[in-house]
């Protein structure tokens, strides 16, 4: 099983400034390059200071001049915000400029928030629906001379300028949950990344069950390779760990209030939530954390993933975005380098 990093800037209140976030996300970036993860994934956001992600080509594209060995993912570019002629020609850019270690990360996108003021009216359902059509015009116009006529984009034939350095095209992914995304994942043969969020073991092995699932119903195509996403935190002792799952708890309680988007929103920043009201969102509660996120010692980390590496997950992405300080994040993600990492070599 291989490991990669996915991160982005986030800020937790107005004294942040924007330079000093991306300081911090340039700096774990190259520990993970340097500390022979696989890859790194950001992604893509809009008005959102809890995810600070306007263009990920635009980050991947400095990542390029300071790393050396890692591939450089979007994880995920949001379908419905991209004109398939766009998409295409500044991710074969992204790819030129990489030196061919784009991976290019698509889903539909999951707030309703960024859907309100980029695609008035859209819901996840149709999000979804061009999603599917996104990705067979994105590899018609790598390959050249493709006109485009269907329900949401239409266009004589085109020619992605430039094109990609990788051969037929970089790796797509598609972020997949229920058995349908999972289907035509594999039947376009992309590879498939999964995120059980703060839910646990049996979540984690149900998504692998509809991977294989539309693995077994398209025999014909090459097995893809799926990726997990997760957060993951390696403490020191008991303190350092309890105080990990109390602020997961508080980064899942913003999260959820993101998602139901129904708070006051000031300058980029939600409306804070109170103690009582965290404490009343049980099913994220730092207890939740412990139990269901790769929260531990180096040892228990360790015992974790190797249950989903027997599962048949190719890739673990340690989600670092958490709420925590740079400190933090950083000595965290320095002993999964050190002590996790290792026990996973070939």
């Amino acid at each position: 099983m291989k490991f990669s990093l996915f991160v982005h800037l986030e800020r937790l209140n107005p004294g942040q400034t924007d330079e000093s976030l991306y300081r911090e996300f340039i700096a774990l970036c190259e520990i993970a390059d340097k500390g022979g993860m696989h890859a790194i994934w950001t992604g893509e956001h809009h008005g959102m200071s809890f995810t600070i992600a306007p263009n990920p080509f635009l980050s991947l594209a400095d990542l390029a001049r300071r790393t050396k060995n890692v591939r450089l993912g979007t994880g995920t570019v949001i379908a419905p915000f991209w004109h398939p002629i766009k998409l295409a020609g500044e991710a074969a850019m992204t790819d030129i400029i990489t030196g061919g270690r784009l991976d290019i990360g698509i889903a539909r996108g999951a707030y309703s928030f960024e859907y309100e003021r980029l695609a008035p009216g859209l819901d996840a359902w149709g999000a979804g629906q061009r999603m599917r059509e996104l990705i067979p015009a994105i590899k018609g116009l790598w390959q050249g001379d493709y006109a485009h006529e269907s329900e949401f984009w239409n266009f004589p034939s085109t020619t992605s300028a430039p094109k990609p350095v990788q051969e037929p095209h970089p790796p797509i992914w598609v972020a997949a949950r229920d058995p349908n995304s999972h289907e035509f994942a594999v039947a376009n043969g992309c590879n498939v990344q999964v995120t059980p969020l703060w839910n646990g073991d049996g979540e984690i092995a149900s998504l692998m069950e509809r991977f294989e699932a539309a693995c077994a119903n398209n025999p014909e195509i090459k097995r893809p390779k799926i990726m997990l996403l997760q957060h993951a935190y390696v403490g020191t002792d008991e303190a350092d760990l309890e105080q990990a799952a109390r602020e997961l708890s508080v980064y899942y309680n913003y999260f959820f209030a993101w998602f139901k988007n129904e708070r006051p929103i000031r300058q980029g920043l939600i409306e804070t939530i109170t103690e009582a009201e965290m404490t009343e969102n049980a099913i994220v509660a730092p207890e939740v954390m412990l139990k269901n996120l790769a929260v531990g010692t180096a040892d228990q980390v360790i015992a974790r993933l190797k249950a989903y590496e027997a599962m048949g997950y190719d890739e673990y992405s340690f989600w670092i975005d958490t709420g925590m300080s740079f400190e933090r994040k950083k000595a965290s993600l320095e002993r999964f380098i050190a002590e996790v990492m290792p026990a996973f070599a070939e």
